[in-house]
């Protein structure tokens, strides 16, 4: 099995280094999941078609990780709670 690559946005890192170290460890686990079987999330359509939405819990909250995926490698978009989660990915 060849390796996958993982790359990350911008705005993924920044939401990213302003987790809390368990919700950072939760959001490893999710990205690995992904890695692992990208058709997990499910995938957007209109202005968002090509971009996979995973849901995860991490501390008892529901969040959210976009990503789009070839064989190769995921790209890691953005990483947050519901909330303004789809406004943001459209920009």
């Amino acid at each position: 099995m060849s390796t996958v690559q993982v790359l990350q946005s911008a705005a993924f890192a920044r939401a990213y280094k302003k987790l809390h170290l368990q919700q950072k460890t939760d959001a490893d686990h999710a990205v690995e999941a992904i890695t692992a079987d990208p058709t997990l999330g499910e995938p957007q359509k209109g202005d968002l078609s090509g971009v996979f939405v995973y849901k995860y819990r991490s501390q008892q909250q529901p969040m959210l990780l976009a990503y789009e995926y070839d064989p190769g490698s995921r790209m890691l978009l953005l990483l947050g709670s519901h909330e303004n989660f789809y406004q943001k990915l459209k920009r």
